[in-house]
């Protein structure tokens, strides 16, 4: 099916996870890792309001660049890295294929 990318995601006891994302549904990245059932909390439901779907993009995807919003939320994040980024201010595109994300530690 060519509207369907695949994208890595490394959870946070380390093990790989290859999910599948269609492209032509308007979902972000946040939302493809609920769905398959993956430790992400979207307390927010993907405003860029809490940091509880923070994640580290490790492969070289070029991004759009992160809103005041999504920047201001990373401020007061834990464990915030160069490569963090908010999974729910990222748009699924075909541009995405390969992606790889590590899930970032939460704050217990």
């Amino acid at each position: 099916m060519e509207d369907i990318i695949t994208i890595t995601v490394k959870d946070r006891d380390g093990e790989m996870h290859k999910l599948e994302a269609p492209t032509d549904m308007s979902f972000n990245l946040m939302e493809i890792i609920k769905a398959h059932d993956l430790p992400v909390e979207g307390t927010c439901g993907g405003m860029a309001l809490c940091a509880s779907c923070h994640c580290y993009v490790k492969s070289n995807h070029e991004l759009s660049e992160p809103s005041e919003d999504e920047e201001d939320m990373l401020d007061q994040a834990f464990f915030v890295e160069d490569n963090s980024r908010l999974s729910c201010q990222i748009k699924i595109t075909e541009e995405l294929e390969g992606l790889e994300i590590e899930l970032a530690p939460v704050n217990d």
